[in-house]
């Protein structure tokens, strides 16, 4: 990250800098540490969200704590204007950085003990490799950052193959999210949770398949999930899965047809338009064994067109499970996250083995929330 580098001790000023690949960095309004353990300053003021952390380390040359070490305090949340509090009162040079890129990627080797680095690239083009890299479907999470807005959830009358539980309403989500580019895999799973859960297991290609076989409960519940242990790791306490108005929202990418290709379908079974976006049971998933090959069963991450946001594999694959509880629409509303209360979860985006119906944008499935199959998958979702 290009940052402007001006570094004092505590008693001084902090630095607030801009990061990001292609990013400029500046000096901007801060406060002093006061001696308590308090460090003041003023977050950006211009109607953007950042990601804002505090950064420390014995001098001034560093060696920085964005590379981990014994003691190393970050704060990814985002701040009040009146600061944040650090455990430590020892002298030392610390800076604070505001990060903003439409891509966050999130280092899942281990190679720092209980530490994931996280780093946000500006633009497309400062993603290292390219979005469709199998570094980002092994050895990192790559997600995108979805700008907040409005649409029209669900599909309309006269949409083939829909369903009664489909109905439109308007939905306004009032803040950015990052998304997961692709689906996680069987690789991702492994390196976090430390084991291969799936059923698609075939040695040579396993890797970049996406991970089945995990519940919801697997996923985001209790201090072992999955999603805890990414918050553990990042410091980022907004990591869950997406509601599914979020789900919706980025599956579309802008547009109101069943498919985010921009196409309807003309066939609720076999529809060669799905060919393109995703794998179904036309297309690879059928004929299938458990040590299959990825021409069936499910397809290898990012394999068919990514939507206008560069999100792959949200037609088809595996369903993906969501963070609401499957429950009736309502009207006109803001940032839903579903039914109070119920007995199963919400999955989009249809699966492998299911027909072109089942693989349209506003399709709704729901399972039992300890559920684990062959069919069931999820994508990362951070709030900054």
């Amino acid at each position: 990250m290009k940052r402007m580098e001006t570094w004092r001790w505590v008693a001084a000023a902090l630095l607030l800098a801009m990061g990001g690949t292609a990013g400029r960095a500046e000096d901007l309004p801060i406060q002093s540490f006061d001696g308590t353990g308090r460090l003041s300053y003023s977050t950006l003021d211009d109607g953007k969200d950042y990601n804002y952390r505090v950064e420390w380390a014995p001098t001034a040359a560093g060696p920085w704590s964005e590379f981990g070490g014994a003691g190393a305090f970050w704060l990814n949340a985002r701040p009040q204007a009146s600061g944040s509090v650090v455990t430590s009162t020892v002298p030392m040079c610390y800076r604070v950085v505001a990060n903003r890129g439409d891509y966050m990627a999130v280092d899942i080797r281990g190679l720092l003990p209980n530490y994931y680095p996280v780093t946000y690239y500006r633009t497309l083009a400062d993603v290292p490799g390219g979005p469709n890299s199998d570094a980002y479907k092994t050895t990192n999470l790559l997600l995108r950052r979805i700008p907040k807005g409005t649409f029209t959830m669900g599909s309309p009358a006269g949409e083939l193959g829909r369903d009664d539980d489909e109905t439109q309403h308007e939905v306004t989500l009032t803040k950015d999210v990052y998304i997961g580019v692709f689906e996680v895999t069987q690789r991702q799973w492994e390196l976090v949770m430390g084991n291969k859960p799936s059923y698609f297991n075939n040695a040579t290609y396993y890797q970049t398949r996406p991970v089945e076989q995990v519940s919801y409960d697997d996923i985001r519940s209790g201090r072992d999930s999955f999603m805890s242990r990414l918050r553990s790791k990042t410091e980022l306490s907004g990591f869950d899965l997406p509601t599914e108005s979020q789900w919706e929202y980025a599956c579309r990418a802008g547009t109101s047809t069943a498919l985010n290709s921009g196409y309807n379908l003309t066939d609720p079974y076999e529809d060669a338009r799905i060919d393109e976006v995703g794998r179904y049971y036309y297309n690879g998933g059928q004929g299938y064994s458990q040590g299959c090959t990825p021409s069936l069963g499910t397809a290898l991450a990012g394999s068919y067109l990514a939507n206008a946001w560069g999100l792959y594999d949200m037609h088809g694959n595996v369903w993906e499970w969501c963070l609401d509880w499957y429950g009736t629409y309502p009207g006109t509303v803001t940032d839903p996250k579903g039914a109070p209360s119920g007995s199963y979860r919400i999955s989009r985006g249809g699966r492998w083995d299911r027909n072109a119906r089942s693989c349209r944008s506003a399709d709704r499935y729901s399972r039992l929330p300890g559920s684990r199959d062959g069919y069931e998958g999820f994508r990362a979702c951070c709030t900054p």
